[in-house]
């Protein structure tokens, strides 16, 4: 907010009272939640309100996230905004590949925080927050579809490109519900710029073991990223959480003086002094937001903020 504002402009917006019914829309709903004053629920409208301006007009958009959501049914979102082709640039951490094709795989389980991690251990049960996945729909999933993959691709050439790997093994997912999948379909590159980590890292430590002339080229991801940039007339992003794919995101883009349009949904805290905390006007020192540009800061837990947000534009 500007400090330069008179007092008749600060009291310009009175507070109106919520009224919805079981008829209510998302729209309806949105366009209530703009004038109900506290706390959270004007910052969500904000962020409808930016992103219905990112994903109309002619703006590079990046979506960024972490892969815990992946195991949820947010992916369904993901997947959404994907197949819409509303976003352009993904980045996003490895467990992002791990989740994604597993659940085109086999299934995952809703579960409870409220367990002994140790009884699901001798169960061969993962649990990831409330969510309950099997060893034999992760580790041993994730395997059994990389590694044949793998094999056909390096008797194509030794030598890939992160992104152009990812997409290339996408394209043999085959599941309308993958990300992966419609983001290859679609020509959308999805970057993980920590790419070694997690269950597909280590599938491709395991095939790199095998053949030793097998190369993961990381900086041919950041050469077609400074392309993406530089060609871009303006710049937006969905940024889902903190992390090495929000900094990815911003840290590109301060080469071309800062996004244009940003929405940042976190749980993070700025006073320890993260990335993930960070605030948006935290950028703009940083030059990875522009001083003009409309942003919002979103805090919540992305499994209900994002259906709200994103509602009235899917």
């Amino acid at each position: 907010m500007k400090n330069t504002m008179d007092r008749e402009e600060l009291l310009k917006t009175v507070v109106q009272d919520l009224e919805i019914s079981s008829s209510t829309t998302l729209s309806e709903l949105y366009g209530m939640m703009q004038k109900s004053g506290g706390f959270v629920a004007p910052k969500v409208a904000r962020g409808t309100s930016i992103l219905e301006k990112m994903f109309s007009e002619d703006n590079t958009t990046f979506l960024s996230f972490p892969a815990d959501i992946i195991s949820t049914g947010t992916r369904g979102l993901i997947n959404q905004l994907v197949k819409k082709k509303l976003v352009d640039v993904i980045i996003t951490t490895a467990g992002t590949l791990d989740h994604d094709i597993a659940r085109a795989v086999k299934p995952y389980y809703c579960g409870t925080f409220d367990i002994s991690d140790s009884y699901l251990r001798n169960l061969d049960i993962n649990r990831l927050g409330n969510v309950f996945i099997p060893d034999s729909s992760y580790g041993e999933a994730v395997e059994g579809f990389v590694q044949p993959a793998l094999d056909e691709l390096y008797a194509e050439k030794k030598t890939w490109g992160c992104a152009e790997l990812i997409s290339r093994i996408s394209q043999k997912i085959g599941s309308t519900d993958s990300i992966l999948y419609n983001a290859a379909k679609n020509g959308i590159p999805v970057f993980v710029p920590g790419i070694t980590d997690g269950s597909f890292g280590s599938q491709l430590w395991s095939f790199y073991e095998r053949n030793r002339d097998f190369q993961v080229n990381l900086l041919a991801d950041e050469h077609e990223l400074s392309d993406i940039i530089f060609d871009a007339k303006k710049t937006g992003a969905l940024m889902i959480g903190g992390g090495i794919s929000k900094h990815h995101t911003i840290w590109w883009n301060q080469f071309r003086e800062g996004l244009d349009y940003a929405v940042y949904v976190t749980t993070a805290q700025e006073y320890d002094g993260s990335l993930s905390g960070a605030k948006l006007e935290e950028a703009i020192s940083w030059k990875k937001v522009r001083e003009e540009a409309e942003f919002v800061n979103v805090y919540g837990d992305a499994t209900v903020i994002l259906p709200l947000m994103l509602g009235p534009l899917l």
